[in-house]
């Protein structure tokens, strides 16, 4: 029974994971800091949980959390009325990341630092908190003019042998002074040098999109500027917790932490929810 059970389970994965929907009535299976997309005609609005929001070109999307549980439950409402299917959160898929190097004081901070690692967490949770007007399209612009394979998002990591949360970004290796460009247009959240991201510019998109890029030897744009995709807004560095130069680039939709390559590759390639 608990073989049948798995080879199941397994399944409707398999099915996920394609970008396939599940049949209307057992749950969906999605992967945690996956985006599932759920198209139709005359969609009105869409609802993740307690949150509504507007359709984008047609479709809801919902972002889920990198370390979302359990389940969760969507809709989708037309003038006809509204449809609603629960989502399973997969068990988490990522791997264990070991890094060595790494300067003592970003693992385990010094006393006189925690004041400031407080006051920039709760200014990044209210960049999060922020609610504007969608100003994007899909999917998002590059944030290098040259993008190498990117990789480590979700990663369980170990610094010097100590636990630390996982890796919410996707690391891009570059050249120190390489130039980073706003993946689409937005307004610039927050740029400030931080403890652990180094110098960092949040740029807040619309509909709770805000992307982030970290580590930047050098910030090109100022708290409350406009910026329209591909403008540059940094260069690439090695500030704050690195083991060297790249840039970490970053997604928060929604509140919802998830994978940013995903809104750099065509949004018909994510999972669909059922008919």
């Amino acid at each position: 029974m608990r073989r049948l059970r798995k080879t199941a389970l397994a399944a409707l994965l398999l099915a996920s994971f394609a970008g396939q929907g599940t049949t209307a009535s057992a749950p969906q299976v999605v992967r945690p800091g996956s985006i599932v997309r759920w198209p139709g005609e005359g969609i009105v609005d869409c609802r993740q949980g307690a949150r509504r929001f507007a359709p984008i070109a047609g479709v809801c999307y919902f972002p889920i959390d990198l370390l979302a549980t359990g389940t969760v439950e969507v809709e989708r409402r037309t003038a006809a009325g509204a449809d609603l299917r629960q989502l399973t959160i997969a068990s988490y898929p990522y791997p264990t990341e070991r890094l060595t190097g790494v300067e003592e004081k970003y693992v385990s901070p010094p006393a006189a630092e925690l004041a400031r690692i407080e006051r920039e967490q709760q200014e990044t949770a209210a960049v999060f908190r922020r609610d504007t007007l969608c100003n994007f399209q899909l999917p998002l612009g590059a944030p290098l003019a040259s993008l190498p394979e990117g990789g480590r998002f979700g990663s369980r990591r170990i610094f010097n042998g100590e636990a630390r949360s996982p890796h919410g970004g996707t690391d891009f290796k570059a050249a120190p002074g390489t130039v980073v460009f706003a993946a689409a247009d937005g307004i610039v959240a927050l740029a400030a040098g931080q403890y652990f991201a180094g110098n960092a510019v949040y740029l807040d998109h619309g509909d709770g999109l805000v992307t982030m890029s970290f580590h930047l030897s050098a910030i090109l744009v100022k708290d409350g500027d406009r910026v329209k995709r591909g403008q540059p807004i940094g260069k690439v560095g090695a500030t704050g917790r690195v083991t060297g130069p790249h840039l970490h680039f970053g997604a928060r939709w929604r509140g919802a932490k998830v994978d940013p390559q995903l809104l750099l590759a065509d949004p018909a390639t994510w999972p669909l929810i059922s008919p």
